[in-house]
């Protein structure tokens, strides 16, 4: 087995020594390489990584020139990744590296193309239990993800699909987002869950609002269509509504008031408007995922050409 070990680092000088070190004690019988991503620290991880990479032949060092963000450093590592296996793991021992052989033998164990690690109990702060739920619900809708599925940064990629990830090439990378494009052979495992070793999270809310949006917009087209939706039900609401009305007042013979009719206006004017912009944003949408790096299919084995048979009878000389 060849594995990779990809660590996204930030502002960790106090961890990410002893995290190398117990990688190498744990993973002692496999044949493994760590490869480190500063993302623009403004402690001293950078130098701490250099005398990580000088020190053991198997680390991959590479600095970032600032701070891109975690999905951006992870995206850089796994283009510097060359195991059968890549793990993603945070710099904050959160996640115990002994785990890392439970997701191997769980991938090895089902054939999963993705293997995500689940908790029993997590140690987040509330604040980020909150942003991983509100994410996690997102995802589901957006990129298609099983609702039973805990989206952790703690996983295991094949390298097939690490190929196929590493393929994108635009600003806003979602590695989760990435791999429901590639495959859904995706399974889950559980692993234990510490609290934080040192110092505390960067998830703040400006980052919760960012990943959201990211989410939201950048790997669907569902909110254009949650809209286009909403736009075809006001503009129906509204031409059975002008019906109705229609038929009270030849029925009746009485005078509508000049409020319904304002109102009658506005709701229909509102829907049509709603559904103009949904298809045009259809068509835009479409444009913007053909230009996403989004491949037309990706394939899990390939064909391999066999020699024919000659024909004898082409063989045979002419009479």
């Amino acid at each position: 087995m060849n594995l990779s070990v990809v660590i996204p680092v930030y502002n960790s000088e106090r961890t990410i020594g002893p995290l190398v070190d117990r990688l190498q004690a744990c993973l002692a019988g496999q044949v493994f390489d760590i490869v480190l991503v500063n993302d623009g620290s403004a402690d001293g991880s950078e130098m701490i990584c250099q005398q990580l990479e000088t020190r053991f032949a198997n680390v991959k060092f590479v600095s970032l020139r600032r701070n891109f963000g975690e999905f951006n450093a992870v995206l850089c590592g796994l283009n510097h990744a060359n195991g059968q296996y890549v793990v993603i793991i945070d710099d904050d021992f959160q996640n115990p590296p002994e785990a890392i052989l439970t997701l191997v033998a769980h991938a090895e164990a089902n054939g999963h193309d993705v293997v995500y690690s689940h908790y029993a109990q997590k140690q987040h702060h509330w604040f980020r239990n909150l942003g991983s739920w509100l994410v996690n619900t997102l995802t589901t809708y957006s990129i298609g993800k099983p609702r039973n599925l805990y989206l952790s940064s703690f996983k295991l990629i094949r390298s097939e699909v690490v190929a196929e990830i590493i393929r994108y090439r635009g600003p806003y990378p979602y590695i989760d987002g990435l791999i429901f494009r590639v495959t859904r052979n995706v399974g889950s495992v559980e692993v234990p869950h510490n609290a934080r070793a040192e110092g505390r999270s960067s998830y703040t809310f400006r980052k919760l609002v960012g990943l959201t949006l990211n989410v939201f917009i950048g790997y669907s087209l569902w909110p254009i269509r949650v809209f286009t939706v909403f736009g075809l039900v006001l503009f129906g609401l509204g031409l059975l509504a002008g019906l109705a009305l229609l038929i009270g007042w030849l029925v009746s013979a009485f005078i509508l008031p000049g409020w319904s009719i304002v109102l009658w206006g506005i709701v229909t004017g509102l829907g049509l408007q709603l559904l103009f912009l949904g298809v045009l944003g259809e068509y835009l949408g479409k444009l913007f995922m053909a230009y996403s790096g989004l491949p037309p299919y990706v394939e899990k084995k390939q064909a391999v050409a066999t020699p024919s048979a000659p024909n004898p009878l082409a063989l045979s000389p002419k009479l």
